[in-house]
């Protein structure tokens, strides 16, 4: 018998690299859903896939086109119409707004013009009272004038842990708490305590005071004469220094801001200054005025 040749076996196949991502493989090679391929199929063999057939379908399609363009067309030109009304419009406002920026210079011009004439005439009236000595006395105790001289400077502050954010012992006063906070009523003390002990003129954060001034507060605000003023508070006094500083901090009003800054942290520092330099007040009211009746004085 012939001898048969030995069976190779073949050797089994590696498995497909993708072979873990059938899901996968499965979508891709079938993105498109049986049922909706088979839809498409049936809508094209009974004709009614692709473009319309009939020749009202075709004139509906059409007029839908053209109704689209046209309210298209119709919105860009209502655009460009309106386009330059609008520029017109702005520019209106804006030459409106510079005309009364100019007005309102020319009557902060006049304004200043007419405060320069009024302290002119005050001046004059005075010193034909009583010389220019008693005018230039009354012109620094009124804050009309700026002066400098010899004086204290005293730094009023916030408790640090009213600054930081933190809880500080709180101080009931006029049915409500304080946190380490400056009140208006403080430097309502400080400042009649400057007065008291001697000071000539008076400023906080370069406000001036007169006799008119008012320290009041609004909301966690101190204002002087209704303008917002933010800590640290530096009052700056004209007189003379050491026995200024000697009776403000000997008196009542140095001993409660003492307190302050014992039991509640409000930090306080006060110097002696060579020269402290006050601007004058920015407008001094004269209220009452009537015209002399005197020829002159002897």
């Amino acid at each position: 018998m012939p001898q048969q040749p030995p069976i190779r076996s073949t050797p089994p196949r590696p498995p497909r690299p993708d072979a873990s991502m059938s899901l996968l493989t499965n979508v891709m090679d079938h993105s498109l859903d049986d049922g909706y391929a088979e839809a498409a199929a049936r809508r094209q063999t009974e004709g009614a896939g692709g473009m319309p057939k009939t020749v009202r379908a075709k004139l509906g399609l059409a007029a839908g086109l053209v109704l689209a363009a046209l309210v298209v067309t119709v919105g860009a030109a209502n655009a460009r119409i309106a386009a330059p009304v609008v520029a017109k419009e702005r520019q209106e406002l804006i030459d409106r707004v510079e005309r009364e920026t100019a007005a309102a210079d020319k009557l902060e011009s006049s304004v200043d013009t007419l405060r320069d004439d009024v302290s002119a005439r005050q001046n004059e009236a005075l010193k034909k009272q009583g010389g220019s000595g008693r005018a230039d006395l009354v012109g620094v105790l009124s804050g009309a004038v700026a002066v400098h001289g010899p004086g204290v400077k005293l730094v009023v502050d916030d408790a640090k842990e009213a600054t930081e954010g933190g809880n500080g012992n709180p101080r009931e006063t006029n049915g409500f708490s304080d946190t380490g906070r400056v009140r208006d009523r403080d430097m309502q003390r400080v400042v009649n305590g400057l007065w008291e002990s001697g000071a000539e003129a008076v400023s906080i954060n370069g406000q001036r005071l007169t006799a008119l001034s008012a320290i009041r507060a609004a909301g966690e605000a101190i204002l002087v004469d209704n303008k917002p003023l933010v800590p640290p508070y530096t009052v700056l006094a004209v007189g003379d220094g050491e026995r200024l500083s000697t009776r403000f901090q000997n008196g009542a009003d140095g001993l409660y801001l003492h307190a302050l800054q014992e039991n509640y942290g409000i930090r306080t520092a006060i110097s002696v200054e060579k020269d402290v330099q006050l601007s004058a007040a920015p407008s001094v009211i004269v209220r009452t005025a009537q015209p002399s009746t005197e020829k002159g004085t002897s």
